[in-house]
């Protein structure tokens, strides 16, 4: 298996982590007779709502390398991808896992640095596939 099917597979299954986690979270308010839901978690407080964000950080992002992942692997270019994909794998896992963590000033600092190589291999990425179409 390559590393970009790897890294693909990787976003998914860190997402259904994400919301398993969050529906742990929110299952012992539920069970405890609060019913009130705030999409933000603003209701829940504290980690569970850094949960919450977490994890539709996670869905919003999701779609941007996966799209990058998919076409690589879908026009035979996966080349392109797998160099860079663990990168971006272990970069959205520790970005989720800082914003769990902390709010503090330097979390922040961490967390914008992972979101910010993400964005940066997207942009590698694209630019080698436009290069690659460019030739053809």
């Amino acid at each position: 298996m390559s590393a970009s099917i790897i890294c693909l597979f990787g976003l998914i299954i860190w997402s259904i982590t994400l919301i398993l986690l969050l529906l742990g979270a929110r299952a012992k308010y539920f069970l405890g007779g609060q019913l009130v839901f705030d999409q933000q978690g603003i209701d829940l407080g504290g980690t569970s709502q850094r949960i919450t964000r977490a994890q539709a950080n996670s869905l919003e992002w999701l779609v941007i390398p996966s799209a990058l992942l998919i076409y690589g692997i879908a026009n035979g270019q996966s080349e392109i991808t797998d160099g860079l994909a663990m990168v971006v794998l272990g970069s959205r896992i520790l970005q989720s896992i800082v914003h769990i963590v902390s709010v503090s000033l330097l979390a922040i600092l961490v967390r914008a640095t992972l979101f910010t190589i993400q964005v940066v291999v997207w942009v590698i990425w694209s630019y080698e596939f436009y290069s690659a179409a460019a030739l053809v």
